[in-house]
């Protein structure tokens, strides 16, 4: 049975208006909101990611960071609002022909991966959108790609590994090879950093804040909870509370003390120091305990 997702969905149509979006807007969203069970998890937002913008979309557990992620990468419908992705209207396009469109590293990629999969199989497998070589046939063209957005994410050493090899940070590096396979206009990554250890978190922002400095590189949103794993470059930020927009613009206008504290709901500092922004818990005096 063909998912609903993948298809033409009427229920977000407006028969009275029929707006349409700016071209240099991947993701151009309005008055958006997604809800489920007679709960709404997100919105309203508006929202707009231009062409060359590098965005991190952040906020507490439960705030609706990875449901906005997946509207905005073409896995799911909203429940209501005009929602715009790669100038198509979400809901009047085949979602598949979006999604071509956009690179996208998550845990659930991850966990779709077979464990025998070799490394360069899993990258050059992209502009075929599968998860396990089976008797595909590929020219050398699509080789030689593959080897070199693998040297770009420092992973060329891996080409010959297998995924069930690969440690946390190696997985990182390889997903978001594969992701940007396609050269997508777009990339999108969830939580990239998460349970990685120290050294492996930095490797990653590092090269992270390379790609972001990159002009030729797709326009970029990813989701973190920590502000210690925005890569330098990030020029966007996005933060969200229970369903709500705390703040959203130029990322040192959003990332504030105050701003921060209101989405978790507890007094932080937050200090930026060579492009890197860190987070802590103000102490209220004497030997204060958190509860």
């Amino acid at each position: 049975m063909e998912d609903v997702t993948d298809r033409e969905h009427d229920a977000v149509t407006d028969p009275v208006t029929d707006p349409v979006t700016d071209p240099d807007l991947l993701v151009d969203f309005r008055a958006v909101e997604y809800s489920r069970g007679g709960a709404t998890l997100v919105g309203p937002v508006d929202w707009q990611v231009e062409l060359d913008e590098r965005w991190v979309v952040i906020g507490p557990n439960g705030a609706g960071k990875t449901t906005l992620i997946r509207m905005a990468s073409a896995q799911e419908f909203p429940s209501s609002g005009a929602a715009f992705v790669m100038g198509e209207r979400l809901g009047r396009t085949d979602m598949r022909d979006l999604r071509a469109q956009i690179g996208v590293t998550s845990s659930a990629v991850a966990q779709r991966v077979p464990a025998a999969e070799k490394v360069g199989d899993l990258v050059v497998s992209a502009g075929y959108a599968i998860l396990g070589r089976w008797r595909e046939e590929y020219d050398e063209m699509d080789y030689d790609q593959a080897i070199e957005v693998l040297e770009q994410v420092g992973a060329m050493h891996l080409m010959e590994r297998t995924w069930g090899t690969l440690s946390d940070g190696e997985r990182k590096r390889v997903l978001i090879a594969r992701a940007i396979m396609t050269n997508p206009e777009l990339l999108i990554m969830d939580e990239p950093a998460a349970g990685m250890d120290l050294g492996g978190r930095e490797d990653l922002v590092a090269y992270l804040g390379d790609l972001a400095m990159d002009p030729d590189a797709p326009a970029i949103v990813m989701i973190t909870h920590h502000v210690e794993e925005i890569p330098p470059g990030f020029t966007h930020a996005l933060l969200l509370d229970e369903g709500q927009v705390v703040a959203q613009g130029l990322i040192d206008d959003v990332l504030t003390s105050e701003t921060v504290s209101r989405a978790y709901h507890q007094p932080i500092e937050v200090t930026v120091s060579d492009g890197r922004y860190a987070a802590r818990r103000k102490r209220r005096g004497g030997n204060h305990r958190a509860k």
